[in-house]
């Protein structure tokens, strides 16, 4: 994962707050030698059966958001598919397991340990004799030398993504024959579990030009169970076939075919058997729980259902009736006839499919921008943070899934996970009175005189709806044109709304940013024109020096993004409670990461960062204190929300560098309860993931966690049995 700076902005006040005692006590309660990682929240839900239960042969067509611009996971434009497709044909040293947790994966690794700590810290590899290239040349460590010079960013020639972790070593060499491999790190390194994971053979890291352009379109050689065998960019279609040099236990499965079909798409391309196995939204899975239970499922839109067609006035409900013709409304009946029909097919398709829970690795957080404005005041932030009901937001997500419900304790980790331990104390729980209380210590009084606000705001609020009627920017307000709804929780006393011009719209965006914005959540994020808010609920606005305290809240608009919705909604609700407004902008969802998130235009936004088994190395460069840049830019490496410290900073500089496995740990748990203290970025929940799989395979699902096993992936054997139940998938 990697950043570029972005425009310089106002120097961060100091955290003086932070560091007069404000988190000693609790900061370190949460870091005692009693603490316990647990177990994850969910288990993986893969309808798990044993290899000799599964069918040779079969094709499975797996769904996936589109062919990858690269194979190189090594690359800034790498994506889910292209960690996808690694782990099926590339090897990996360590796999990570059920827990989270990395493991060594025997079928490259009989062993791999620390030999030597002085005066150097050296790693023995021991390589299985069995690995070989699917050109028949041994993995060897040539191989290794030839990712460690592509990855240690000394040659910018090679456009790499990230080099965490290569950059400590100093030389790689061959052990005493040729399966042995010794790692010798200049800097002790404590994550170097996590490197060669994937390997690339050295004719793709060799030269800049193999790494830069060798990988991006094929693999011409593997070493997994299976081989790319096809890319069809046309078609959407990546196919691959098992690897016939492969040493390991043999894939089940005679092809595996990833197949390019978009998320609100998935529904259909499942009933109509071109695909059997996807990850799917919310509405989606409804689709399936309900034609599992025997019924056509609600249709979407005026007249739904069995007797959509026969309802009274279809046309009338769905234009308005004055003035349209018989004629019209005899087209209309026809129309949604045939939707209701086609609807009720796929529904029968879909009983079929089942649909496979867990959580996904990743968090959803609250971001609070602290470069400037209201929330450069740890105060304000921390008074953001108390005003929330972390419990409350979760069971709105987590629990219409029948999912557990527990909120994130950690930034660096997930339960279940080595480095997991609930540091949320050290910021404090949900307290409208000390959210208050924080607000008013740092100046903002209730109903302070913004008169000449209201006048700029009156103003650039009509700006905005005529930017809205011509498309201009591509956002849409939260209030203004004549779609009929506003957001739950404002009334006509909140301030108005101003909308920012965006002047510095960034350099770059990792690839990874652009992956951890996938959302979920639940509906029900709008209501009609009218619906008041709750009596009493909201407290009377906060102003200081002539401005009130409006927050800019920014969300994407694209499909399948109202659930998001629904979270900022209630979100603003609590907010309002303490005095906070916020100002709620829907932007398209190609410009949410670029053009607001990584170039810091917004107050307040949701979107989620992956878990990592390795913390130390993958977690710093999201909660580094930006520093100035040589070309008067700040760089804010992957700190989207501009909040850091020095003594943050230090704790992951010690947890990188120690080798005792106790000491990192507790390290990482003082840096994380000194992240919540710091309150630049709320973790709420962790994501759910649902998986729709055709009845009959297994091995595959919801894996959490777990890296898949795709060897073992495939259809049940006639005569066979699936597991009993959930728990058991």
């Amino acid at each position: 994962m990697t950043h570029d700076g972005v425009g310089l902005r106002a120097v961060m006040r100091s955290v003086a707050f932070l560091t007069a005692g404000a988190l000693a006590v609790p900061a370190l309660a949460a870091c005692g030698s009693d603490d316990k990682a647990g177990k994850p929240l969910a288990p993986q839900d893969i309808a798990r059966v044993a290899r000799a239960q599964v069918a040779e042969g079969g094709t499975l067509r797996w769904a996936m958001d589109a062919v990858p611009e690269t194979f190189n996971t090594f690359q800034a434009d790498a994506d889910a598919t292209t960690t996808r497709i690694a782990q099926a044909v590339l090897p990996s040293m360590y796999r990570i397991d059920a827990n989270g947790r990395p493991a060594r994966n025997p079928d490259y690794l009989e062993s791999a340990k620390v030999v030597d700590t002085e005066p150097r810290q050296v790693v023995l590899y021991k390589l299985n004799q069995q690995a070989v290239w699917s050109d028949g040349r041994e993995i060897g460590a040539a191989d290794f030398a030839a990712q460690w010079r592509a990855l240690s960013g000394k040659d910018s020639a090679y456009w790499t993504a990230r080099n965490a972790g290569y950059d400590r070593i100093e030389k790689i060499e061959r052990g005493a024959n040729d399966l042995e491999v010794r790692v010798t790190f200049r800097r002790p390194y404590s994550d170097w579990q996590s490197l060669f994971s994937p390997l690339y053979p050295k004719d793709v890291m060799g030269t800049p030009d193999a790494f830069n352009d060798g990988a991006r379109r094929k693999l011409k050689v593997s070493a997994g169970p299976f081989a790319l065998k096809q890319v069809d960019r046309e078609q959407g279609r990546i196919r691959l076939t098992p690897n016939p040099r492969w040493w390991g236990r043999p894939a089940k499965l005679s092809e595996l075919v990833l197949t390019a079909v978009s998320r609100e798409e998935r529904a259909a391309a499942l009933a109509a058997g071109k695909i059997d196995l996807a990850e799917i939204d919310q509405a989606a899975a409804q689709r399936i729980d309900g034609a599992a239970q025997g019924g056509a499922g609600p249709l979407a839109g005026p007249g739904g259902g069995r007797n959509a067609a026969k309802a009274p006035g279809p046309w009338a409900l769905a234009h308005g009736s004055d003035g349209e013709t018989a004629q019209d409304e005899k087209y209309a009946r026809q129309k949604l006839s045939k939707a209701v029909a086609t609807w009720e097919r796929q529904q029968k398709a879909l009983r079929d499919f089942e649909v496979r829970k867990s959580l996904e690795p990743a968090y959803t957080q609250l971001a609070l921008n602290g470069a400037d404005g209201p929330l450069a005041d740890e105060r304000v932030r921390r008074a953001v943070a108390r005003a929330l009901d972390r419990e409350e937001l979760v069971e709105l997500v987590l629990e219409p899934l029948g999912l557990p419900a527990v909120p994130v304790g950690s930034h660096l980790a997930l339960s279940g996970q080595e480095a997991y331990a609930d540091s949320s104390g050290a910021l404090g729980g949900q307290d409208t009175k000390e959210a208050q209380a924080l607000l008013a210590d740092a100046g903002w009084v209730p109903g302070g005189p913004v008169e000449e606000q209201k006048k700029r705001e009156k103003a650039a609020g009509a700006e905005r709806e005529k930017n809205a009627g011509s498309g201009k920017s591509g956002e849409e307000p939260s209030r203004g044109g004549d779609d009929g709804t506003y957001i739950v929780g404002e009334d006509d006393k909140a301030p108005g709304r101003a909308e920012r011009e965006h002047e510095d719209r960034g350099r770059q965006l990792a690839h990874e940013g652009k992956q951890s914005v996938n959302q979920h959540g639940v509906p029900g994020a709008y209501a009609p024109r009218g619906t008041a808010a709750p009596a009493g609920a909201a407290s009377e606005a906060l102003a200081k020096d002539g401005k009130a305290l409006t927050l800019r809240f920014v969300l994407p608009s694209g499909a399948g993004s109202e659930p998001l919705h629904a979270v900022a909604e209630r979100i603003t609700r609590m907010l309002d409670k303490v005095g906070i407004r916020t100002e709620i902008t829907k932007v398209a969802d190609d410009s949410y990461f670029r053009d607001h998130i990584a170039s810091g235009e917004y107050d307040l936004a949701l979107y989620s960062w992956p878990s990592s088994a390795f913390p130390a190395t993958d977690a710093r460069p999201i909660y580094a204190k930006p520093v100035p840049a040589s070309d008067g830019s700040l760089s804010v490496e992957q700190n989207y929300t501009r909040v850091g410290t020095d003594q943050v900073d230090q704790l992951f500089d010690e947890a990188i560098s120690t080798l005792d496995e106790e000491e990192e740990r507790s390290l990482l748990r003082k840096a994380d309860a000194r992240i919540w203290a710091a309150a630049g970025s709320i973790p709420l929940y962790q994501r759910p993931q649902l998986t729709a799989a055709r009845k009959n395979v297994v091995n595959a699902g919801a894996f959490g966690f777990q890296t898949p096993v795709y060897e073992d992936m495939g259809f049940l054997k006639k005569g066979a049995k699936m597991p009993a139940g959930p728990s058991e998938k």
